[in-house]
């Protein structure tokens, strides 16, 4: 499985663990080895290709703010299903407020879809769609990383310019912050998003996701999206989660 960027923007896998140590010896301490970008970069694609991806289902909640609002203009839930290794579906549960939001998610959950079934290799976090370069190391949710600058190879929608945040021990992808290499349209002039990731029942996945686009004429939109409820292999074991999103889409209408 490969970190996919979005509108999905994507889908995580998991890794082959690299450990350090520190070691105290009476007034003097070591620091421990950092080990090459080229190493860091070469574990990720490593850890993401040994990976399978599992089936699930999740039920998520999209809401969409405007420009200068602080409650959301409108709140849809869907239910996403996936079986590897590309079918994925979707159905609308509910929504509410304006239908405009309502189309908004539709066209990010079939973006995707479209995704699932094409080469998810095109936007894969690895050195064929990105150069990389080793920023320095900070700790994100108690957990000590790498943070990693993207540089896209490609002017690609779905590639981001930005940083992410690799754990140092398993060298999973747990955050990424950045813009979209190109607009989605050129209804929107810029996205930003931020992407969260964690284990869902021993699948990696996007769990938390905020875009904000700036629209033409239309000002600053934005668009989040959390997981209500995740059910494994077995569809049996449900797990409730806090704030996941993807792509956002053209929105006019």
């Amino acid at each position: 499985m490969r970190v996919e960027i979005p509108g999905s923007l994507l889908m995580m896998a998991g890794m082959t663990p690299l450990l350090f140590c520190c070691f105290a010896i009476g007034q003097h301490s070591a620091s421990p080895e950092v080990p090459s970008l080229t190493s860091i970069v070469q574990e990720m694609e490593r850890a993401q290709s040994e990976v399978r991806p599992q089936p699930y289902q999740v039920i998520r909640e999209y809401r969409l703010f405007g420009a200068k609002s602080s409650s959301a203009n409108a709140d849809v839930v869907a239910q996403v299903d996936f079986k590897p290794p590309t079918s994925k579906d979707y159905s609308i549960q509910k929504w509410s407020g304006s239908i405009r939001g309502k189309q908004v998610v539709q066209r990010v959950l079939d973006h995707e879809v479209e995704v699932s079934q094409g080469n998810q290799a095109g936007t894969a976090l690895t050195s064929d769609n990105y150069d990389f370069i080793l920023v320095g190391e900070a700790v994100r949710d108690g957990r000590p990383c790498y943070v990693l600058g993207l540089k896209p190879k490609r002017k690609q929608k779905d590639l981001i310019s930005g940083k992410a945040w690799v754990d140092k021990r398993s060298f999973l992808t747990l955050y990424i912050d950045g813009e979209t290499a190109k607009a989605p349209s050129w209804w929107l002039k810029t996205v930003r998003v931020k992407l969260s990731f964690g284990d869902l029942s021993g699948a990696w996945l996007q769990t938390n996701m905020e875009a904000v686009a700036e629209v033409h004429l239309l000002g600053s939109h934005t668009l989040t999206s959390h997981i209500l409820d995740y059910r494994g292999t077995d569809i049996t074991a449900s797990r409730r989660l806090a704030p996941t999103g993807l792509h956002f889409p053209d929105c006019r209408q």
